[in-house]
């Protein structure tokens, strides 16, 4: 059976324990424990993926994560916009949009041997 991974709310990559749904049943209990102490577990039927049980703190942080507002983007694009309403920033617009081929190829190619 394939392993299942996904990236929790702290950017960790994490497996998922693997557990059939009859011993889910047999033992919901002991795997609800498991759960609730920070391991999801991915619920199978017939070696098939069926449902996950997560840590509630993980549930909630992909309610969070979803459930931006129209309001939360419109600040977050009045924000933005202020960024680039600056006297430095219109400047370094119009240097681009004037820029020669070989400027911007220079001026890349600065801009990443800063990030290394």
């Amino acid at each position: 059976m394939n392993k299942f991974t996904y990236r929790n709310s702290a950017g960790k990559l994490v497996d998922l324990a693997i557990v059939p749904a009859t011993r889910v049943k047999n033992e919901f209990g002991s795997i609800l424990e498991q759960a609730a102490q920070g391991a999801a577990v991915a619920i199978t039927r017939h070696d098939t993926p069926k449902a996950v049980i997560l840590p509630f703190a993980e549930f909630e942080s992909l309610v969070r994560a979803r459930s931006h507002t129209l309001a939360d983007f419109e600040s977050q694009f009045d924000d933005l916009l202020g960024q680039m309403q600056t006297g430095k920033a219109k400047r370094g617009m119009k240097a681009a949009f004037n820029a020669s081929p070989a400027q911007l190829g220079r001026a890349a190619a600065r801009r990443v041997g800063k990030k290394r």
